[in-house]
């Protein structure tokens, strides 16, 4: 059994063996199981939705979906793997993925990343900067919207069951239908 590390770095990260999914959160990786059929329906749908507006719109963003790894505070402690992640700075792209918080990130929530997903990553995004995060919920049917557009002191997420048109904060032209995805 090999021991475990007080703390995991960048370097740790990129040893990872081919097809080994993980996330390096504060020093500690975390293992990824697969998704589930639901999981993916939910992520290429939100994905479809947003290149084809960006698209459109003729914008420079730039949406990608995991696995695609994003280094939130370009130091050598978070590495993470959003479901969904829309970048639009083109100088926070790198040949390994994104260096800095992405503008809007989406989790769909898994069994296994209920707590990640709810608890650590919503502080985590937070404080690199993301300017929009969503937890998509399949087993409770509603997504979770936080704005990171005001004082984080005065926070608080907003809630949506899946049939209701979710505007999509980083642009005022787009809403999305969870249960229409479906």
């Amino acid at each position: 059994m090999p021991l475990l590390k007080e703390r995991y770095t960048s370097k740790d990260y990129w040893a990872l063996p081919e097809g080994c999914r993980s996330e390096l959160i504060d020093g500690q990786l975390y293992d990824m199981a697969p998704p589930s059929r639901i999981h993916q329906e939910i992520v290429s749908g939100i994905l479809y939705l947003l290149k084809k507006h960006i698209e459109s719109k003729k914008g420079g963003c730039k949406v990608y979906p995991a696995p695609f790894a994003v280094n939130l505070d370009a130091d050598d402690k978070n590495w993470v793997e959003p479901d969904i992640s829309v970048i639009c700075d083109p100088d926070k792209l790198t040949d390994r993925g994104c260096s800095g918080a992405p503008d809007f990130i989406v989790e769909v929530v898994s069994p296994g990343s209920r707590r990640m997903d709810y608890a650590h990553k919503v502080s985590l995004y937070l404080e690199s900067g993301v300017r929009e995060y969503w937890i998509v919920d399949p087993l409770k049917k509603c997504t979770t919207v936080y704005l990171n557009e005001q004082d984080p002191s005065e926070f608080a997420p907003i809630i949506f069951p899946f049939e209701s048109n979710i505007k999509v904060g980083i642009y005022a032209d787009l809403s999305i239908n969870i249960s229409q995805l479906l």
